[in-house]
């Protein structure tokens, strides 16, 4: 695969995938995923690669929207995640990986997931900005951010049914994704 991006692609694509399959086979993997409960943090450095790498392959070159495109997925990876792993949290503990909902208390598990979602919310703001996209654009995308943070409430004031509205909000989170990805190709074709 090295030799196809080297020869077919670039220099640049291929030092930086080379880069994320190390961080994430043996950084996060072998080494991060079973020291630290913040060990999906450093997991989602690979996993919010793709957009700098396909930046990297058109253009040649990382710009300041690779670099937002790479920072809004970093920072949407946790609460996605810790959504799903409020599930599974005794899977975890049984395995002996200190994913946070399985080591942490629900108030620092939500914490936490709010600190990275506005964090998010704010970054896809900033996208829009950096883009250059119209109002409505920014407008969509602070809608889909305020969804995503009245189901953070709902997990704060449901710990009832804490698991069920955490499977929500990984549902969601993955809607977000999906919809801020539509939302920046379609201002942008509209916008040309």
């Amino acid at each position: 695969a090295m030799a196809i991006l080297i020869v077919f692609v670039n220099y640049l694509t291929a030092a930086l995938t080379f880069l994320s399959m190390i961080g994430y086979a043996l950084i996060y993997t072998v080494y991060l995923k079973r020291t630290t409960p913040q060990n999906i943090i450093w997991g989602g450095i690979a996993g919010a690669a793709p957009p700098v790498l396909g930046w990297a392959a058109v253009t040649g070159e990382v710009t300041q929207e690779a670099l937002l495109l790479f920072l809004i997925i970093f920072i949407w990876t946790p609460p996605h995640f810790w959504a799903l792993a409020i599930k599974y949290k005794d899977d975890y503990s049984a395995a002996g990986i200190p994913m946070l909902p399985s080591v942490a208390s629900q108030s620092i598990v939500i914490s936490q997931m709010w600190f990275h979602t506005i964090a998010m919310v704010v970054s896809s703001a900033a996208m829009i900005q950096l883009a250059e996209l119209p109002v409505w654009a920014l407008c969509a995308t602070v809608f889909l951010g305020a969804v995503f943070t009245f189901q953070l409430f709902a997990l704060k004031e449901n710990s009832d049914n804490y698991n069920k509205v955490a499977a929500g909000i990984f549902h969601w989170s993955i809607t977000y994704l999906s919809l801020l990805s539509v939302l920046l190709v379609v201002a942008q074709l509209l916008s040309a």
